[in-house]
């Protein structure tokens, strides 16, 4: 949100993100992120609020969770390997005013090169990304456990497809190259995620 530069100000909603039974990942995405929007509506009236939310699966549609841990980490990358990994970011912009919403699904792809046991290892004590879906960040050494990336906006694989918002944005009307870039700037709307 900070490269758009518009005035926002985040929130984490608590919301169940077990999969339905029979949901695609992609269906997955678009709920949770529906579910994260309307989940901060009471307590941001009269705002426009961004949910988000990532799920990643292998090329075969199996998914992959957040690991919380070393050995499933390390068993996520090894089934990762020489594989195509999904990342299907479901975003929703929410007129909590209006009721209005506007949603897209951001598909992006991450083509794993060959990995072997050394390599993984090495990574997961590095970066330790127990958290994250995939059991990699992008934004740091991540990007080395690939050997070509698919899609149309690099943003999504971190969490936020700035360019589907950008136009969510513009078909409501608010352009962020039409907005003053002052630090003083005022909005009668503010954004949450």
């Amino acid at each position: 949100m900070e490269r758009l530069g518009l005035p926002f100000q985040a929130a984490s909603p608590n919301v169940d993100e077990t999969p339905e039974v029979s949901e695609s990942p992609e269906q997955l995405a678009v709920r949770l992120a529906l579910k994260k929007a309307e989940a901060l509506a009471g307590d941001y009236p009269d705002h426009w609020i961004i949910g988000s939310d990532q799920v990643a699966c292998l090329d075969d549609d199996t998914l992959l969770n957040k690991p919380e841990t070393h050995e499933r980490a390390v068993q996520q990358l090894k089934r990762s390997s020489g594989r195509k990994v999904s990342f299907l970011t479901g975003l929703v912009l929410l007129d909590s005013g209006t009721g209005e919403r506007q949603s897209h699904c951001e598909h992006f792809h991450a083509h794993f090169r060959e990995l072997d046991a050394d390599e993984i290892d090495n990574y997961l004590h590095v970066e330790k990304p127990y958290d994250c879906a995939g059991s990699f960040k992008m934004e740091g050494l991540g990007i080395t456990l690939f050997r070509r990336l698919e899609g149309d906006d690099p943003n999504s694989l971190i969490g936020l497809p700035l360019i589907a918002l950008t136009r969510m944005l513009l078909h409501w009307g608010l352009n962020p190259l039409r907005q003053p870039r002052s630090s003083q700037r005022s909005s009668s709307r503010d954004s949450a995620r």
